[in-house]
């Protein structure tokens, strides 16, 4: 496209320093009112998801605490069914990767 009287832009000198500082700390502070902005509609939409979470934590907790004893007393048991889930999942893949060279 040729350049119009309406497009071409006249030559402009550069800005000083200054200048050059003052928009860049423009612009720094417009991106920080929108990290504010932002921040705020996010712990609104998350605020029923924190109010959840409240109401699971401590039976999470309390079941976490459970296995952790369980396995402190009893090792083996978590390694070998630790194990076994390694080997569904590495028989899993090996089943989708020939799944897809029949294809």
């Amino acid at each position: 496209m040729k350049p119009s009287a309406d497009t071409a832009k006249p030559p402009t000198k550069p800005l000083s320093r200054a200048e050059r500082k003052a928009l860049l700390l423009a612009e720094l502070e417009q991106q920080r009112v929108d990290i504010l902005v932002d921040s705020e509609f996010l712990q609104q939409a998350a605020s029923p998801l924190d109010r959840n979470w409240q109401s699971f934590k401590l039976p999470l907790y309390a079941v976490g605490g459970f296995a952790a004893f369980k396995l402190m007393r009893h090792p083996g048991g978590a390694m070998a069914a630790g194990r076994k889930v390694l080997a569904g999942y590495m028989l899993l893949k090996k089943l989708k990767l020939l799944a897809k060279v029949a294809s």
